[in-house]
């Protein structure tokens, strides 16, 4: 590498592109975020009303040895930057029959409150039986599509060098043609049960019953690594990912929209900002959906090939932000108030592209581990509950009111809310149509591409672009998907990848 590096845009502040400055910056290239919003840190912004502070996207934290990788690219340690707090229970579990029971990190006293909650259906062992079939998928993860620049299968595996039975092994355990929610129905045979652990795959987005065995993956990682609480809320993760980078020489511009890419001769060239200005870089790491980089950035053939490929985008979501001005005491942190139906709700949601009649809710009741997010006795209360991508005929505008009342109806019913009404003092909140015009997402996908099929679902368009060199992809949209983690695994390896493409030339031109 010259002294200074190559010089690179990073396309959209979100963590995805916060991570991959900072690994960019840590490695030597002289960076410059672009993002079209006031704000760093794209869905995981911050919203303060009133005495409330709401965390406005992403809330759950796992697998921080991401982010601890990603510091330490720059030889700091996490904890001199975030105050990490960890969680267990991990959630609490509302069903629809009034029973509960709460997430445990550890197995085998999972696999005994599973026992007591059902008796006599051996759930307890299947319990820890799927848990060994999750951690074997993760560790096959972490060997073939982790920390690697991957779009398709060939990516995951050199056939020439790596076709020896371990290898054979290794890819017939993927469970190819299975998916999550048959994986996890062969091993718990209660269905309240089995639903909680369909909820993993809500993490990206996705079907249970349309998403390959692979993501059973997600169990083991949060048994292993753990929930964790960033004090100051999600928004602390952007905001020291954005103190990191600047420490690291980083330029930041904030309300910069970037209208498309110099191309030339299929090669990067810069940036062609909204307002006309044209600036030249060597490299551009977009973390701007990846259909819609190719689309509206790239253009052309490139744009039309990718916008013709079967990519569906993941579930959108409505969420409500509800200052309330008394907790509640019976929730936790993180809790799952569950529909009466999963099959019905995921067919609503992702068959038929309409909003379940009967929801599951997630909560984020932060009050209790971080008494700052509301004033004294009060609770800064995040309700998201999943809904369809965008379809031509929806318009928010009008479904919202009679959705919010489903929504409150449920937690009435089912998560003993009955006055929640009377509590609420603040109340704010976001559609599909909101998040389709905050972020640059696909149709209002939060969670950028569905993982749906069963042998290939997931795969997502590729960190390293085959058809523009020098354009490299990060986010949910990419490899390897959406999650805090994963969002944040894509940052570090895009800039990895850029990193040893622009050391390769570098050789060249020396040689």
């Amino acid at each position: 590498m010259s002294a200074q590096g190559s010089s690179v845009a990073v396309i959209g502040g979100g963590l995805g592109g916060l991570a991959a400055a900072c690994v960019a910056a840590a490695r030597g290239h002289k960076v410059t975020l672009y993002d079209k919003n006031a704000w760093i840190g794209g869905k995981a912004a911050v919203l303060h009303e009133d005495g409330f502070r709401f965390d406005m996207g992403p809330t759950i934290l796992t697998v921080p040895r991401v982010l601890e990788r990603i510091f330490a690219e720059a030889g700091r340690n996490l904890s001199d930057y975030l105050d990490l707090v960890r969680l267990d229970p991990q959630w609490r579990c509302f069903f629809d029959d009034g029973t509960q029971i709460d997430l445990q990190e550890n197995i085998d006293a999972m696999a005994s409150a599973m026992d007591r909650f059902a008796p006599g259906k051996n759930t307890g062992e299947g319990y820890k039986r799927f848990q060994e079939i999750s951690a074997h998928l993760h560790e096959i993860s972490n060997k073939f599509f982790f920390w690697k620049p991957v779009e398709d299968l060939f990516d995951t595996i050199n056939i020439r060098a790596n076709m020896n039975p371990g290898t054979l092994r290794d890819v017939l355990s993927l469970r190819m043609g299975s998916s999550v929610a048959g994986t996890i129905r062969s091993k718990v045979k209660d269905e309240r049960l089995a639903q909680m652990l369909d909820h993993f795959t809500q993490y990206v987005g996705s079907s249970p019953y349309g998403s390959p065995a692979v993501l059973c993956a997600i169990a083991h990682m949060q048994a292993a690594d753990g929930v964790w609480y960033p004090m100051g809320g999600t928004r602390a993760v952007a905001e020291a990912l954005a103190k990191l980078a600047t420490e690291l020489g980083a330029t930041i511009r904030t309300d910069s929209d970037i209208a498309s890419l110099k191309i030339v001769n299929n090669a990067v060239e810069g940036v062609v900002l909204a307002s006309g200005e044209t600036v030249a870089y060597d490299n551009v790491i977009s973390n701007m959906d990846s259909i819609r980089t190719y689309r509206e950035l790239v253009g052309g053939e490139v744009g039309e090939h990718y916008a013709k490929k079967d990519f569906e985008p993941a579930c959108s979501g409505v969420v409500l932000y509800l200052g309330l001005n008394k907790r509640y005491d019976h929730v936790l942190h993180h809790d799952f108030v569950f529909s009466r139906d999963p099959e019905e709700e995921f067919d609503y949601i992702y068959r038929r592209g309409e909003p379940a009649p009967d929801p599951t809710c997630y909560l984020a009741a932060p009050a209790a581990t971080d008494p700052s997010v509301a004033p004294e006795g009060g609770e800064a209360l995040y309700v998201l509950v999943h809904t369809p991508y965008l379809r031509p005929h929806h318009d928010w505008s009008q479904m919202f009111p009679a959705y919010r009342q489903v929504i409150i109806d449920k937690l009435k019913r089912t998560a003993g809310m009955a006055d929640i009404e009377e509590r609420i003092v603040v109340e704010r909140h976001l559609t599909p149509q909101d998040i389709h015009d905050r972020y640059k997402v696909l149709n209002g996908a939060i969670y950028g591409l569905a993982s749906h099929g069963k042998f290939m679902g997931a795969f997502k368009p590729g960190n390293r672009s085959r058809q523009v060199q020098g354009l490299y992809l990060a986010g949910g949209a990419a490899h390897p998907g959406p999650g805090m983690p994963m969002v944040m695994m894509s940052g570090w390896i895009a800039a990895d990848a850029l990193d040893a493409d622009s050391k390769a030339e570098n050789l060249r031109d020396v040689s």
